[in-house]
């Protein structure tokens, strides 16, 4: 699939390894960047989804999604995220993920904009089927680049570590660098991370916006284990 991922609000904090460990398909263990392990809120508007890069799927439309992950990495170096949970309002997109393995709720999503005149940016999320959700906003410093190591290393995922039919499987994730910036947190209320079984406290070490990134999504392989 081809499509494009815009205005990325990436929200991380940091955990033990040993509680990222614990959530690791087989075949993979928890990522460790500076030192520990980092849970992340991450929200994105999918758009322009096709099949392949010619077949337009304009039925799904554009739509917000907000993930709850955690990063993994392979025996050979193979870098990853492992999805939590990921909240979406369209009902055949999450069918048809969750008939693969991976953790779609359906839910109501809303991409908010603050301020038209210094824009934020954050994201709203209620599930229709459970009282919880997220809303969370940020305002970045677009005259500034968030080049460092750890903001790479949490961004830089080219795939996603999954388990289908009894495997791990590994779906690559192509995509240029994500222009990225540093932001401040304006507005966060969330209620997605506990939902998942994480424990974290306080306001996110990192903070980071991106208007984008164009993707492409290859065939999954599996992940063999030692």
């Amino acid at each position: 699939m081809d499509q494009r991922w815009e205005d990325a609000v990436f929200l991380h904090w940091r955990i033990p390894a040993a509680a990222a460990a614990t959530r690791m398909p087989p075949g993979v263990r928890a990522d460790v960047i500076d030192g520990s392990a980092w849970a992340g809120l991450v929200g994105f508007r999918m758009h322009r989804i096709r099949l392949g890069a010619t077949v337009p799927l304009p039925w799904l439309g554009s739509f917000p999604e907000i993930n709850v992950r955690l990063y993994s990495r392979e025996q050979d170096g193979t870098r990853g995220v492992v999805f939590l949970s990921l909240d979406a309002p369209r009902l055949a997109v999450v069918l048809g993920a969750r008939a693969a393995g991976i953790p779609y709720v359906w839910s109501r999503c809303r991409a908010v904009v603050e301020d038209e005149a210094d824009p934020g940016f954050g994201y709203d999320v209620e599930r229709r089927r459970r009282r919880t959700g997220t809303s969370f906003a940020v305002r970045p410093d677009r005259a500034a680049a968030a080049d460092d190591e750890l903001s790479l290393g949490l961004t830089a995922r080219f795939g996603l570590h999954s388990r289908f039919a009894g495997r791990t499987v590994h779906v690559p994730v192509s995509h240029e660098p994500w222009p990225l910036h540093p932001a401040a947190t304006t507005h966060l209320e969330d209620g997605l991370l506990a939902a998942a079984g994480l424990d974290v406290h306080g306001p996110p070490e990192s903070v980071l916006f991106s208007p984008g990134v164009r993707t492409r999504i290859g065939r999954p392989r599996t992940v063999r284990s030692s």
